[in-house]
């Protein structure tokens, strides 16, 4: 057996690959956090709009948006934190549903439906309004209603549930969308046991374990592997890499505003 075919040279390269894709890219994310001047309390943190959205009822049409905004103090190392706004047509009022790990899981309307995350400026994922939107409102509205883990007590930082594991949840019941959450979004892969199936968007494949390991191939998601959470993968669709803590590096994504089919 030559040396380049000893077990441990390949165990030498499969620890190294793992060090260079899971390990490095979060050791370098804390670097940057504990350079930064970001907020390391929810009470130092700015949680006022940004004026993204109009005031609701200066928009007529049924609007879904989707939203993330990076987590709060050490969190924000690791994740994003995810929620979803939406109106029916000529309604008043926005609504804002987010899943929070203190007290009552799914809060509404506790922030500005655009507000800043932790005093980050939040990024739109997906805006469809019209017909559209109004297509898609009744069954997010019922997913809320029904959501597993919505009990004092239920939220899990780790692995899941958690605030991105019901935005994910609300994204496998609109497949129309065509979406799926960032790669840093940790715990929207959490599902309870073992699961083979579709992906979020509903343009792939994946296999994963209780959200703690799996596998993606999607035209939407591209290749993941999921490591105890984090993700590592490609973006084939929109060139990128995608790294632990940082999430998609790569060519800008454009705001998805029309239904995928």
């Amino acid at each position: 057996m030559t040396p380049t075919q000893s077990p441990g040279r390949r165990t030498a390269t499969v620890m190294f690959a793992f060090l260079l894709l899971f390990i490095a890219p979060l050791l370098a994310r804390a670097a940057f956090y504990a350079m930064s001047d970001d907020p390391r309390s929810w009470r130092d943190a700015d949680w006022s709009s940004t004026g993204i959205l109009p005031a609701a009822a200066d928009s007529a049409p049924a609007r879904v948006i989707i939203f993330t905004g990076t987590a709060g103090a050490w969190k924000g190392i690791f994740s994003v934190h995810s929620w979803v706004v939406l109106k029916h047509a000529n309604e008043p009022h926005w609504q804002r549903y987010d899943v929070v790990g203190w007290g009552q899981p799914i809060r509404i309307n506790n922030w500005p439906v655009d507000g800043k995350w932790y005093g980050n400026k939040p990024v739109m994922l997906a805006d469809i309004s019209g017909p559209e939107a109004e297509k898609l409102i009744p069954r997010i509205e019922a997913t809320v209603k029904d959501y597993n883990y919505s009990q004092t007590g239920d939220y899990r930082i780790w692995p899941g549930p958690n605030s991105n594991s019901f935005t994910a949840a609300i994204l496998r019941t609109v497949p129309e969308l065509g979406l799926a959450l960032p790669s840093n979004a940790v715990g929207r892969d959490f599902r309870y046991g073992f699961y083979a199936g579709r992906t979020d968007s509903g343009t792939g494949f994946e296999i994963n374990l209780h959200g703690l390991a799996g596998l993606k191939l999607g035209w939407v998601e591209g290749v993941e592997v999921n490591f105890m959470g984090l993700v590592a993968g490609l973006d084939l669709r929109h060139p990128g890499v995608k790294l632990p803590g940082f999430g998609r590096i790569g060519i800008d994504l454009p705001v998805t505003t029309a239904l995928a089919r």
